[in-house]
């Protein structure tokens, strides 16, 4: 059992611990809250285990093997994470491998790690919001990560560099290998093919529905809140958390051997 399996089996439910999760990497990465809640939600259901049955996609946020392979390269060592971060290569062919089977398994299994899976989500979407403002040369809007998350960082900014200038084209001819696998996107029920502005308005309202689905600001059972507020807004779920953990120091310093840098990864968040 890890250090983070003990910290769960002492938190209330798993969906407390996903959504304090999301909430730490958003304080942590400045990462809009309400985005990655519902980036989770509809990635996964808010399941730190689920699995993608055609796909190594795995976890919270979905991540395939390359692509958490490549965000923990990049960031692992700002949380701790130097270890995995170390084993990783990148082969003249740009796909990411790791030597040692074992160790591989390792790194891949951190999708189902809320705390990890949510601040690699949270880089990665602060990585493509920076790159995708630099190319549109305005501020990037959730739907606007959200269509990074679905096409890549550089198809979402061809996308919406041609919706700034012309929302009412339409979108298939350009994405054609996209049209195809996702038809239910680029075209109505009729077969017409649906406008860039219409495609990302959905994407918007998918988002939106998300949040909504999960009630708003989540209900959280905690005499401390002011005057008996019952509503828990991103920084009441770091707040009590932390709190949480403060009371627990057993859970932090003493980790199984074998995940003793894991452990290091919450402190990390919360002290930065």
């Amino acid at each position: 059992m890890s250090a983070f399996a003990d910290i769960s089996a002492t938190s209330g439910s798993t969906g407390n611990r996903v959504t304090n999760a999301i909430a730490m990497a958003s304080r942590r990465t400045g990462v809009d809250f309400g985005y990655l809640l519902g980036q989770a939600k509809i990635e996964s259901s808010l399941n730190p285990t689920a699995r993608a049955a055609t796909s190594s996609a795995t976890g919270l946020y979905q991540f395939i093997d390359q692509s958490w392979l490549a965000v923990v390269d990049k960031h692992g060592s700002e949380y701790g994470l130097g270890w995995a971060s170390d084993a990783i290569s990148r082969g003249a062919n740009g796909r990411y491998y790791v030597a040692d089977p074992d160790l591989r398994q390792q790194i891949l299994d951190l999708r189902k790690h809320p705390e990890t899976a949510s601040v690699m989500a949270a880089e990665h979407a602060a990585d493509n919001k920076a790159y995708l403002e630099s190319k549109l040369g305005r501020e990037a809007e959730p739907v606007d990560l959200y269509l990074a998350h679905f096409l890549g960082v550089g198809g979402a900014s061809k996308f919406l560099s041609v919706h700034d200038r012309a929302p009412d084209a339409t979108a298939a001819s350009m994405f054609p290998s996209a049209a195809r696998a996702n038809r239910s996107i680029f075209y109505d029920r009729s077969g017409n093919a649906r406008s860039f502005a219409a495609i990302r308005d959905r994407f918007a309202a998918k988002l939106q529905k998300s949040s909504d689905s999960l009630g708003g600001p989540a209900q959280y059972a905690d005499a401390s809140l002011p005057n008996g507020a019952k509503t828990v807004q991103p920084a009441d779920y770091v707040r009590i958390e932390t709190q949480r953990l403060a009371q627990q120091p057993d859970i932090m310093v003493k980790p199984q051997p074998q995940t003793a840098r894991l452990a290091y990864l919450m402190l990390a968040t919360l002290g930065r």
